[in-house]
């Protein structure tokens, strides 16, 4: 058995819209912008991560930086393969060709049979021998320690970079659930429309998410306040850059829209749930995860509109990889949550 872990190598990854997450051997080893830099002359990849995030929107023309992740699922094939590929020869431990390589990879649970296979054929573009999915609500309820296989109902709200996830989860499934595009990504989106409409300043991707990160959030009022934000960008009047300060009252009032659609998406979730398991999540309230859960005030928001109690879980940001984690050190108890490659025709 240990000769046979000498030429095994297990991976669970969490293939996120804006962040990419692999864990090995029960611990952290990449935690990376899902973002790759490409030669558009050779098609080589230049970077990967965090080296290709410092590029982003600074290249030039011989330089191309792709998000392969759009909304949850691969846009980018190619993209995606060398994204992989690269994450992958930073952890450093692959032994030879000889090795078996295993992963777990979570995806949305809206996903289409076709966004599936692209994942496993990537997975095995880059020599994985056992591939699996699984869906990221089961994984993250798995991440925070909730135990999937009783038949007890728990809902949960997993707000990633492109999706909002929202399941009922019950006796190793997915009961009832809502998938909606309107994420972390739409947030950043909704920053950078404020500054161009309200401050007439033109900022890009990466500000928006530092402003997001400052500021960002769900109420009008907090408790705490964060202090006001510096941003620099250009004029859209003169052309020249200059500099504005933002207050989190205006950020929540951009964000306010996405976040109804989140609220009106997890409404429909309950709506949806069959009366037993809306009694036990009377009881249980509902579970926050994934990035989005940071957001100030969000659980408190959401808590009001449903008048059930809001957790969120204890490092959100890791709590999917971790599940997907767990499935992978132990497929066979697990067999019913996975997605063979097998079952995707």
């Amino acid at each position: 058995m240990r000769l046979f872990s000498l030429f095994q190598q297990n991976l669970a990854i969490d293939l996120g819209t804006a962040n990419t997450l692999i864990i090995q051997n029960g611990e952290v080893v990449i935690d990376e912008p899902s973002i790759v830099a490409i030669n558009r002359k050779t098609e080589e990849t230049i970077a990967v991560g965090y080296r290709a995030m410092q590029m982003h929107e600074k290249t030039h023309e011989n330089i191309q930086t792709v998000r392969p992740l759009k909304d949850g699922v691969i846009a980018d094939f190619r993209a995606a393969e060398h994204m992989i590929k690269g994450m992958i020869e930073m952890i450093g431990t692959r032994k030879s060709f000889l090795t078996h390589l295993k992963m777990v990879i979570c995806i949305p649970s809206g996903i289409t049979e076709v966004e599936k296979r692209a994942v496993f054929e990537s997975a095995a573009r880059v020599d994985s021998k056992e591939t699996y999915l699984i869906y990221e609500p089961m994984a993250a309820a798995l991440g925070i320690g909730l135990d999937v296989e009783e038949p007890i109902g728990n809902m949960i709200i997993d707000i990633g970079g492109g999706t909002t996830e929202i399941a009922v989860i019950a006796l190793s499934g997915i009961v009832c659930d809502q998938s909606i595009r309107t994420a972390g990504d739409e947030f950043t989106e909704n920053i950078v429309n404020y500054m161009r409409r309200s401050h007439n300043i033109l900022i890009g991707e990466r500000t928006a998410e530092q402003i997001k990160f400052h500021v960002g959030s769900a109420l009008g009022q907090l408790d705490n306040p964060p202090e006001d934000y510096a941003v620099n960008g250009r004029d859209l009047l003169n052309g020249i850059p200059r500099q504005i300060t933002v207050n989190y009252q205006e950020i929540a009032a951009a964000l306010d829209e996405s976040i109804q659609a989140i609220e009106e998406a997890v409404i429909r979730a309950l709506e949806t749930t069959p009366p037993e398991l809306a009694s036990d999540i009377y009881k249980t309230g509902l579970y926050l995860t994934g990035g989005g859960a940071l957001l100030r005030g969000l659980d408190k928001r959401l808590s009001a509109k449903t008048q059930l109690p809001v957790h969120v879980a204890e490092d959100p940001l890791t709590a999917v990889v971790r599940g997907t984690s767990k499935a992978l050190a132990d497929t066979r108890r697990y067999k019913s949550i996975l997605v063979p490659s097998s079952s995707v025709s």
